[in-house]
């Protein structure tokens, strides 16, 4: 991951991202190979890695009695903060996480979005280059999802080298700039959205307003096209899975006007998000078997 960047970690369950979230961090050691962070070996200099880290856990824990300002002000003295420094740390934190009104609250009448945004505030709270966050918006409602994101976005425009794990797809998208899919231990994928799109899926979806009432014609007239994958029809409107190059396009076009279809209007775009993590993952439970 290059310094700055904002990677989403992607991938079914048991695929391995909290494994490889822990022994980034340093709390599981891998079978092979090394973990650097910043260049150094998580392994063999694990203090200094933690110091840079700020590691948000899929399940973290709380402590009910304290009051937020108090929890916050326990994890600085774990990272050995000044006095001075940390007290204007935990404001800044909870600025940051629009938990100011909640200085004084005790932990355990939170909400659970509030919960989710003191642990984030926890991890930032030593000013981490790295941050490493296994679902932080899971379980939480709509409204949380999106505060969380928009800090998460705030986050990356400061600089900040964010790893996030999510199962909500289209969020990812919106926050980071590059995607890795993960499938039983292995990466499937990586890259920006729009490489993994043209490399990896290879499909361009089609949708035409055809006239005349003639869109039920559509899919016969495609059927021996082998660059198309896939045609729906409902109404007038027909959505066609095309091979995702210019030529491609072309002669679909070209069948269907020789057969006089009348079209009076197209968009199009590459397959989304999430169909293109099914067609990943499914492929490669394809190959590894029951």
């Amino acid at each position: 991951m290059p310094a700055g960047s904002a990677v989403g970690l992607a991938g079914p369950n048991g695929a391995g991202k909290t494994s490889l979230m822990r022994a980034v961090c340093g709390l599981l050691v891998p079978r092979s190979g090394r973990c650097l962070v910043g260049g150094v070996d998580v392994q063999s200099d694990p203090a200094r890695v933690h110091a840079c880290i700020g590691y948000m856990p899929d399940f973290f824990g709380l402590y009910d009695h304290l009051y937020v300002w108090e929890y916050l002000e326990f994890f600085g003295q774990v990272y050995h903060m000044p006095e001075a420094k940390l007290r204007k740390r935990i404001d800044e934190v909870l600025g940051l996480t629009d938990l100011g009104g909640k200085r004084d609250a005790l932990v355990g009448e939170l909400s659970r979005g509030m919960k989710q945004r003191l642990c984030m505030g926890r991890a930032l709270l030593h000013d981490p280059g790295v941050l490493v966050l296994d679902e932080p918006a899971s379980g939480v409602d709509p409204r949380g999802r999106y505060e969380i994101r928009q800090m998460l976005s705030r986050l990356a425009s400061t600089g900040k080298t964010i790893l996030v794990s999510s199962h909500i797809l289209p969020e990812l998208s919106e926050v980071c700039d590059s995607l890795a899919i993960m499938e039983s231990g292995r990466l499937v994928a990586s890259g920006s959205l729009e490489e993994i799109g043209h490399e990896l899926s290879g499909i361009r979806v089609m949708t035409m307003r055809i006239l005349d009432g003639r869109a039920q014609r559509v899919p016969e007239l495609l059927a021996d096209m082998p660059a198309v994958a896939e045609v729906q029809v409902s109404g007038d409107s027909a959505e066609v899975r095309v091979a995702d190059s210019d030529e491609a396009v072309a002669d679909l076009l070209a069948r269907l006007t020789a057969a006089g279809i009348r079209i009076g209007g197209v968009t199009e775009r590459r397959a989304d998000l999430e169909q293109l993590y099914l067609q990943l993952t499914e492929g490669t439970l394809a190959q590894v078997g029951p």
